[in-house]
């Protein structure tokens, strides 16, 4: 069954760089594509994303089941790792991971966590 966990980054990015780049890195990673029909195969996930200045602030919700929360993070982290993302528009965004790790869901974050969780 799957449960729900948060994960949070604070990434690096130009002024003019797309802040919904890295989500589409992280659905890409997990996914195979930013576009895809649901439901996600791994890890039914949500990206927020939150410019404060020239950082990033990324929380993600996803569910998996508790085996593969490590390899859900893992894969998040690589996506971040890649640190660049050409969009639909043909635009390269790129950005550099200041932090990365677990975060403790909220407990506004819980419905939606369980609705991530349902599929």
């Amino acid at each position: 069954m799957r449960q729900g966990f948060a994960h949070q980054a604070v990434l690096d990015m130009a002024p003019d760089g797309d802040e919904r780049a890295p989500g589409a890195a992280i659905t890409t990673v997990l996914c195979g594509h930013w576009e895809h029909e649901p439901p996600c195969p791994v890890a039914a996930h949500h990206t927020r994303a939150e410019r404060v200045g020239a950082e990033v602030r990324l929380r993600i919700l996803f569910a998996t089941e508790p085996q593969r929360e490590q390899s859900v993070r893992h894969d998040i982290d690589r996506a971040l790792a890649r640190g660049e993302l050409v969009g639909p528009d043909g635009r390269t965004t790129r950005w550099r991971v200041l932090r990365t790790g677990p975060g403790e869901p909220s407990a506004e974050e819980a419905e939606h966590l369980d609705r991530l969780a349902r599929g």
